[in-house]
C-alpha cells in the first residue's frame, strides 16, 4: 500500500480526497466535534475514554451519538487494520475523528490519520516548553461549556499568536473568565508543589482531559497527591513544576512563564519520574521515540 485512505461518510476514500464543501456546518460555522487518539506500538491509547469524551461532545450539539460514535468505533480499527503494513517498527501514528452535522443530507463523518509529528516537540522532553500568559482567556461557559470539544478555536489561534510573538517557540497559557489558570492552547496543565504535590484545574471549568487523567492514576501509583482546584496565576509562577499534558506529546515540562523560569527553568525531578511511570505504562521509552523518529524523511 503506497496511499493512505480514510474513512468519510460510510465510504474508504484515498486520504488526498478527504474534504467537506464550504456549505457543510463544519465549514460554514466551525460545528465540528472532534477527537484526536495515537497509538503505542501501533495500538490505539484509550480509545474508549476518547470516544466516551466525544460522545458527550455530540450530545452536547444534539447530534445522534449512538449511530456517529458506532461508526467511529468500527472505522477506527479499520483503519489501524488497513494502515499497518505502513507502520514502520517502533514508529506511532495519530488517529483524528471528526464529525459535523454535514450541509442537509444527513452528518458528515470521517477518521484519518498519519505518523506522528514528533519533530514538533521531540527536543522539548529535554529542554522544555517556553510559555507566555495570554490576555486571551477561555471560552465563557455559557457560550459553549468546556466539556465540549470542538473546532472553533479561534481563542487558541489567537493566544499562541501572541505567545509566538515573544518567542517563536513558546505556547499560550489561558486563564478562565474568573482570572484562574485554565489550559494551554492544545493541553491541559498541571502544577506541581514539593508542599502539596500535583493540582490541575477543575475539570468542570476545563476541556476534561484523557492524558490528565493518566496523569492522575499515576499519581495515585506513586503515592504523590493530586486534585483538582482553582490555581492562581501566583501559584502558577511559584510552582516547582509545571507539565503540559494532552494525547500526542503525552507530557511536556513547561520551564518558563513570561521569561521568567518556573521552578529551577529546566525538567524537574517530578517530571522524569512522572515521565518514566508513563513509559512503563505503556511499554516503551516516548522521549526516545520521538528524537528516533523526529528526523524521518
Amino acid at each position: 500500500m503506497s496511499q493512505r485512505t480514510a474513512y468519510f461518510c460510510g465510504q474508504w476514500i484515498e486520504e488526498r480526497e478527504l474534504g467537506i464543501p464550504v456549505g457543510d456546518l463544519g465549514f460554514a460555522m466551525g460545528v465540528t466535534i472532534t477527537e484526536r487518539l495515537r497509538t503505542f506500538a501501533g495500538s490505539v491509547f484509550r480509545k474508549a475514554e476518547h470516544l466516551s469524551r466525544m460522545r458527550h461532545s455530540l450530545e452536547i450539539v444534539g447530534m445522534d451519538s449512538e449511530s456517529i460514535i458506532g461508526q467511529i468505533d468500527q472505522a477506527i480499527d479499520e483503519y489501524i487494520e488497513r494502515h499497518q503494513p505502513m507502520f514502520t517498527p517502533g514508529d506511532d501514528w495519530a488517529i483524528i475523528t471528526f464529525a459535523t452535522p454535514g450541509s442537509g443530507s444527513g452528518p458528515t463523518v470521517a477518521v484519518h490519520g498519519m505518523p506522528l509529528a514528533f519533530a514538533e516537540w521531540a527536543s522539548e522532553f529535554r529542554t522544555g516548553v517556553t510559555s507566555y500568559l495570554s490576555r486571551h482567556r477561555q471560552v465563557p461557559p455559557d457560550c459553549w461549556p468546556p466539556q465540549l470539544k470542538c473546532r472553533s478555536r479561534m481563542h487558541y489561534y489567537l493566544a499562541d499568536t501572541e505567545a509566538r510573538a515573544q518567542n517563536p517557540a513558546a505556547r499560550a497559557v489561558l486563564l478562565d473568565q474568573e482570572g484562574f489558570v485554565g489550559e494551554g492552547s492544545t493541553a491541559n496543565l498541571v502544577t506541581y508543589h514539593q508542599a502539596s504535590g500535583l493540582a490541575t484545574p477543575r475539570s468542570s471549568k476545563v476541556l476534561p482531559g484523557v492524558s490528565v487523567a493518566v496523569i492522575a492514576e499515576l499519581a495515585q501509583e506513586l503515592g504523590v497527591p493530586f486534585e483538582e482546584r482553582d490555581i492562581t496565576v501566583e501559584e502558577l509562577r511559584a510552582a516547582d513544576e509545571v507539565w503540559f499534558t494532552s494525547t500526542s506529546i503525552c507530557m511536556l515540562p513547561v520551564v518558563s512563564l513570561d521569561a521568567q523560569p518556573i521552578g529551577p527553568g529546566r525538567p524537574g525531578q517530578k517530571y522524569d519520574q512522572f515521565l518514566a511511570a508513563w513509559n512503563s505504562h505503556v511499554g516503551l521509552d516516548i522521549a526516545q521515540q520521538a528524537e528516533q523518529f523526529a528526523d524521518r524523511s
